[in-house]
């Protein structure tokens, strides 16, 4: 499934790269293109979290009113949800989406010959094969991303060389190179911007959300001390809200730097996003 959408995304981000010949403009482009095509589902999450918040003070009402009926509770809390026509679990298709693009996308900067490029495999195999034996290879993970310096080098030193051209990708990118994984670079500062800035916009993020949901509930009874919600929702919205950029920030430290600027473009928009539908959607 992921080599699917990886093909697809591949046709996708090289189109693009065609119209600008660089690797980062055109990963940028690439996310906003993303971006614009999940909007339907950003605009129903939307609608879905602003009335799941509405809904915590009937929740409160069932709690208090079958607090020591736990089968009783649950039965009503799943007739509420029905009449609200929601699911208690609906925030996790927005999170599993998430997860597709995350390892699709993983994919294809990982492999932007095979993907982006549609190089022969077994061609590419052979020149893999030449840069093992010549000992330049350094990456077993990222075989492609070597192929790619080798060749950009190569380049340079025989410019009229148009054999070379099918393995070259402009990686350069406001002075960054988005080839490079951090994890093989500790000593070069450069390659922790990207990772760092996507970092810092991961948690104004989460505190956007947060102050969303802060800023929906001040008109809702308050809580008795020590009461815990246990809306279902909720909880896994919260839960994958934490789990997904954990786990983003893991891969950025061992991926090239590609795939970090697009999770920090992607970070940018979503927040941009956020506060615009926040404004425009209202749920009665």
């Amino acid at each position: 499934m992921f080599d699917f959408f990886a093909n697809i995304f591949g046709y996708l981000l090289n189109f693009i790269y065609q119209i600008v010949n660089n690797y980062g403009l055109a990963m940028i482009l690439f996310t906003l293109v993303i971006k614009l095509l999940m909007l339907p589902m950003s605009i129903k999450q939307q609608k879905t979290l602003k009335k799941s918040v509405k809904m915590q003070e009937k929740i409160k009402v069932l709690q208090f009113k079958y607090k020591n009926d736990q089968e009783k509770l649950n039965q009503e809390m799943m007739n509420l949800y029905k009449e609200e026509k929601m699911s208690p679990f609906s925030g996790c298709l927005g999170s599993i989406v998430q997860f597709i693009l995350l390892i699709s996308i993983f994919y294809m900067v990982r492999c932007p010959l095979t993907y982006m490029k549609k190089v022969d495999t077994e061609a590419m195999n052979k020149h893999i094969e030449q840069l093992t034996q010549a000992e330049k290879r350094a990456s077993v993970a990222y075989p492609e991303i070597d192929l790619i310096r080798e060749y950009t080098y190569l380049k340079e030193q025989n410019p009229e060389d148009a054999t070379i051209d099918n393995y070259q990708i402009n990686m350069e990118f406001l002075g960054l190179d988005l080839s490079k994984i951090p994890q093989q670079h500790l000593g070069d500062w450069t390659v922790y911007i990207i990772p760092v800035l996507y970092i810092l916009s991961t948690f104004l993020s989460m505190k956007l959300l947060n102050g969303m949901q802060a800023s929906q509930k001040k008109d809702e009874v308050k809580e008795q001390e020590g009461e815990e919600e246990i809306d279902p929702m909720m909880q896994t919205n919260k839960m994958m809200s934490w789990m997904m950029p954990i786990m983003s920030v893991s891969i950025s430290l061992v991926a090239p730097l590609g795939l970090a600027l697009y999770w920090l473009v992607s970070n940018i928009t979503m927040i941009v996003e956020r506060i615009t539908l926040n404004k425009l959607i209202k749920v009665e």
